[in-house]
């Protein structure tokens, strides 16, 4: 059985989901915390030049009706906010009492935001084999760092504990179940992926997460009710649940159709949140509401005995 049982955190993965806009940004994350109820609201930071050949980013979007620009790279940059926009961000996100995050791409994303203390700092499942980028941030940011593991291997998923274990921050580390596509179809969500992360590694991180880009919300219940049962087996904590959010899915862009509007978003954190007390061990054999139905219905061989 576990000991103290902490709340799953819901990442509300704002994204780029902002249009460039922010003021959209700043009532995502408003929404996100007042209506939805979410504990983190997530951005990303990409220095573009660092992360595309001059050819990549030359080149035509490869959705076109989905684009912001001319080209792939012009499309990058119409949605990238400064460092400075990701303080005004963060501060936001102080004054409406959500966390503030955001995934670090490349290291000169990593080395603008870093400074800004935010309480974690997420690696996307597209660099998690990027160890230049992630050893600055073993060295220069003192707070906890969540990493997906879409697109990887078994072999590239132990190599990435290691490398965590080896520099002393395995115990500051997050490390996310994920399967890379947008929308995921269900029979691909793979949830027991899980299972695999917290049996292999559950011990030796701070957390096991979920980072889904499904529909609807139920395989999200689901994935903490597998996070939660490993727990109850001393395989370590599940702590996160990350999902894409948007006030509007028709919007263009590659990532709307794939998040959850507001009331999505909403429901998912009350469905986590009581079902998360309902995934517990009885605390006594008779409950005190089944004790007032015990004494009114349970039969009784001594009270229907006639001598």
């Amino acid at each position: 059985m576990t000991t103290e049982k902490k709340s799953v955190q819901v990442i509300a993965e704002i994204g780029c989901n902002h249009k460039g806009e922010m003021s959209i940004a700043k009532e995502l994350i408003r929404v996100a915390a007042h209506v939805c109820k979410a504990d983190i609201a997530k951005f990303q930071k990409r220095h573009n030049r660092e992360l595309l050949s001059p050819e990549q980013f030359n080149a035509p979007h490869p959705v076109p009706e989905n684009s912001y620009g001319d080209t792939y790279g012009a499309h990058r940059e119409f949605l990238e906010f400064d460092k400075d926009q990701h303080q005004e961000l963060l501060e936001e996100c102080k004054i409406n009492g959500i966390k503030y995050s955001t995934s670090v791409w490349d290291l000169t994303s990593a080395k603008e935001i870093a400074p800004l203390n935010p309480p974690l700092l997420k690696i996307p499942s597209a660099t998690n084999q990027h160890y230049e980028l992630q050893n600055y941030l073993c060295e220069n940011f003192g707070g906890e760092i969540h990493v997906s593991t879409g697109m990887s291997t078994g072999k590239e998923i132990a190599d990435l504990i290691k490398f965590y274990s080896e520099r002393g921050r395995a115990k500051d580390l997050v490390v996310y179940s994920c399967t890379s596509g947008y929308p995921v179809a269900f029979e691909d969500i793979c949830l027991l992926e899980i299972r695999n992360l917290m049996e292999k590694y559950g011990t030796q991180v701070k957390g096991i997460g979920f980072s889904g880009h499904h529909l609807g919300i139920a395989a999200d219940v689901a994935a903490l009710a597998v996070g939660r049962a490993m727990e109850a087996d001393g395989k370590g904590k599940f702590t996160h649940i990350e999902r894409h959010f948007t006030l509007d899915r028709t919007w263009k862009g590659t990532d709307h159709a794939a998040s959850l509007e507001p009331d999505g978003l909403r429901r998912l954190c009350r469905d986590l949140k009581n079902v998360d007390m309902a995934l517990a061990y009885k605390s006594t054999e008779i409950l005190p509401v089944e004790q007032v139905q015990r004494d009114k219905l349970k039969w009784v061989a001594r009270e229907h005995s006639f001598a």
